[in-house]
């Protein structure tokens, strides 16, 4: 029955945590800053993601988000940050981010394992010029037919239009169609409200639902496709 997958990708594939923490102990370091990479990482991802739903709910635009979550993390952590430094840091984070290639476990195993059979995209609420460097260094590119992000879009996912271009864009079917991602919100409610089904990759320990199928790591697709 299923036809065309739909996947996000940062936190589904590609790895946004252990990608980004690597990102920072470059730049950090390379920037003189004097705080343990473990420690800003814990103060920042918390910061990090309350931002990013502000975004996707339109609350904030792109600079506003690349600027706060520096901002706060070294407020936070009562570390004397000035603007220029933030701005240098938030410029480089860019810059250097799609560098790192890891991805989540089993990613490679699930795509070889569903491209002879499905057709593949992405939809992700991440930024235009990054996204396409991240699935390109890490060797995943040509899996996926079309990749369309919130910034081609005008709305970020769940919002009911970016979802709507997506079935333009690839000639797919809804009822056809399987949304696999992290955030309940944006990816899995998102995509259940245009009749797509869902598989809710559960790595933020979010609590039981009867949205569509959950599972804890990538190769559990294999139970339901």
């Amino acid at each position: 029955m299923i036809k065309d997958i739909f996947f996000d990708l940062d936190h589904t594939l590609w790895d946004f945590e252990k990608n980004s923490a690597l990102t920072f102990e470059k730049i950090l370091a390379e920037n003189q800053v004097q705080i343990d990479t473990s420690e800003f990482m814990r103060t920042y991802a918390p910061i990090n993601m309350a931002l990013w739903k502000k975004y996707r709910e339109e609350r904030i635009g792109k600079a506003d988000l690349r600027y706060q979550r520096l901002k706060k993390t070294f407020k936070a952590l009562k570390y004397p940050a000035k603007k220029d430094l933030i701005y240098r840091l938030s410029d480089q984070y860019i810059e250097h981010l799609a560098s790192f290639n890891h991805l989540l476990p089993h990613t490679q195993d699930i795509l070889e394992y569903l491209k002879p059979h499905y057709r593949m995209h992405i939809i992700t609420n991440g930024f235009q010029e990054v996204q396409e460097r991240k699935m390109r260094q890490s060797k995943i590119f040509d899996y996926f037919e079309h990749m369309i992000n919130s910034e081609m879009a005008g709305v970020k996912k769940p919002n009911p239009w970016i979802f709507q271009l997506a079935l333009k864009r690839t000639g797919a079917n809804p009822r056809q169609s399987m949304m696999i991602g992290d955030n309940l919100e944006a990816d899995i409610l998102g995509a259940k409200a245009l009749g797509f089904h869902t598989i809710h990759l559960n790595v933020h320990n979010d609590p039981l639902h009867d949205h569509g199928y959950m599972i804890h790591s990538l190769s559990e697709i294999k139970s339901y496709l």
